[in-house]
């Protein structure tokens, strides 16, 4: 399968999210639970999410994933809790969009980083997926991520 990368400027995006970390196998209950928090804390302020699901991976440790997990918002809210007030950082990012299966998307992020490599690009070290599609409504081969590497600061 081949995968359309390419480099963007992207714009910084407000978020509410929280922090955890998770082995590989509970990630599934964790994203849920944490964005199931977050929709439900916008939901008492009268307020929706500005656009899908994202988690960042800080680490690939698949036993201690360190991982935040949130919305974009339309504008800052107080934190409460776990959940904190944040921002996705704006700057040049190179992304793709894979389409399938949660659990096979390792070839995307094999495809990005040798696309990457190929064109002398560099990585800042964290990740970003956005989950373009809900998993309980798509059928695994149809699921879209949207696979978003900031690039470093030349």
């Amino acid at each position: 399968m081949s995968y359309q990368c390419e480099v963007k400027e992207q714009a910084a995006q407000v978020t509410l999210s929280i922090r955890t970390r998770t082995a590989v196998q509970n990630l599934p209950q964790a994203l849920g639970q944490g964005y199931g928090a977050i929709a439900q804390y916008l939901g008492g302020l009268g307020e929706q999410p500005a656009g899908p699901p994202f988690a960042i991976y800080y680490n690939m440790d698949m036993a201690d994933l360190d991982i935040e997990l949130g919305f974009p918002v339309a504008r800052q809210f107080p934190g409460r809790a776990e959940i904190q007030a944040g921002e996705i950082p704006g700057g040049r990012v190179v992304t793709c969009l894979y389409t399938g299966p949660y659990n096979e998307i390792a070839r995307a992020y094999e495809a990005l980083s040798q696309w990457m490599k190929d064109k002398g690009y560099e990585a800042s070290g964290v990740v970003y997926e956005f989950y373009l599609n809900d998993p309980d409504q798509t059928p695994p081969p149809e699921l879209q991520t949207q696979i978003v590497f900031p690039l470093k600061s030349d």
